[in-house]
């Protein structure tokens, strides 16, 4: 498997089983309607242990954005391999929320608030303030990607495999779902670029009834904030490592 595919296989396998947690837990009529936030948080964790068990071996397992952007900027990948890594999250992201509607059809089909049509894909502010939004998914991002930073000794992606080996993509589930328990209800915690702005796409190209708007006052924030967060993670670790 290139590394191309597996970041397309990887990120739209976590996308479908993140996705598929807020349909069930937030749209009309499913055995998991109304299950709440723990839930969501965990399935979410448990979606990026699933993704990355699978692209791992292949491509280091990225799927995500700032991920990609913190090897390039610690020279561990060059520019051109960073846009492929990318462009395969973004497909991947996309084609993940694709099925996700496939399979949660008729439930969106019975459910009237377009908010919660729209959470499946993407997120949003729980209060919307743009500074505080942005510094939400830049501080949530940075402890993302600091922490890797540390699990992988500065290595990452150099060898194309998690450096903890086949445990690798439990700390990072266990990271994710403390993200999301701790820092997730301001902003929903996109913390990756591809997992909002991809399916944010994706649900404004779809015929879902009664839809929400593209909300483009706010989409760039978890599409720039991550960005930063990341650079940030990057700068701290490369003084403080000397």
């Amino acid at each position: 498997m290139t590394p191309f595919i597996a970041e397309l296989i990887g990120t739209g396998v976590m996308i479908l089983l993140g996705g598929g947690v807020v349909a069930n837990v937030l749209l009309k009529d499913t055995n998991g309607n109304n299950s709440g936030w723990i839930v969501i948080s965990t399935a979410w964790a448990l979606a990026v242990f699933v993704g990355v068990s699978i692209a791992g071996p292949y491509s280091g397992a990225h799927l995500n954005c700032a991920v990609t952007l913190a090897n390039l900027a610690l020279g561990t990948m060059d520019l051109s391999t960073a846009i492929n890594y990318m462009a395969a999250q973004f497909l991947g992201a996309m084609l993940g929320a694709l099925v996700v509607w496939l399979v949660y059809k008729d439930h969106f089909d019975r459910t009237t608030d377009a908010g919660a049509k729209q959470a499946v894909f993407c997120t949003s502010p729980a209060i919307k303030n743009l500074p505080v939004n942005f510094l939400s998914e830049a501080v949530a991002t940075f402890v993302l990607i600091f922490t890797i930073l540390h699990f992988t000794d500065a290595k990452l992606g150099e060898s194309n495999t998690i450096d903890l080996g086949s445990i690798g993509a439990i700390p990072v589930a266990f990271l994710v779902w403390v993200i999301g328990l701790s820092l997730g209800g301001t902003t929903g915690y996109a913390i990756n670029p591809a997992r909002d702005l991809g399916p944010r796409i994706v649900h404004a190209l779809l015929p879902i009834q009664a839809k929400a708007g593209f909300n483009l006052s706010y989409a760039w924030v978890p599409v720039v904030a991550p960005m930063v967060g990341s650079l940030l993670a990057v700068l701290l670790h490369t003084y403080i490592s000397g």
